[in-house]
């Protein structure tokens, strides 16, 4: 792969994983998801270790892109990019980060909070 998509794969990975880090904290998962968060403490657990392994895999596909002294750096700048991006969303777009709550940790959770009630038929 190019430079160019490695860096973007990078850049991706760092703003899921800090998106996922701050999902998985009570007052941000309450600000997106308009739910109190001691419904959901086991996904909430998951979603950190998505988030941390996000920002890992981040680290790997910047050293794929360079060579380590710069992978190391670009790695650093995009970690505080990605953080003030998630920031701002979390200050005034909240519902923009509702994919990254909605992730394969959450499946299951929707699943058994959309099930449907009694049909009224007339």
């Amino acid at each position: 792969m190019s430079e160019t998509l490695w860096l973007l794969l990078a850049a991706a990975l760092s703003f899921s994983g800090m998106a996922w880090l701050a999902l998985a904290m009570e007052v941000h998962w309450g600000q997106v998801m308009h739910r109190h968060a001691d419904e959901v403490r086991g996904p909430r657990r998951r979603l950190r270790a998505l988030g941390a392994a996000a920002l890992l895999l981040s680290l790997l596909a910047c050293l794929s892109a360079d060579r380590p002294s710069m992978a190391v750096l670009v790695w650093t700048m995009l970690l505080a990019g990605s953080a003030l991006g998630v920031g701002q969303l979390l200050a005034w777009r909240t519902h923009w980060l509702r994919p990254w709550a909605c992730a394969e940790p959450f499946r299951s959770l929707r699943r058994e909070q959309s099930s449907p009630g009694p049909v009224d038929i007339r």
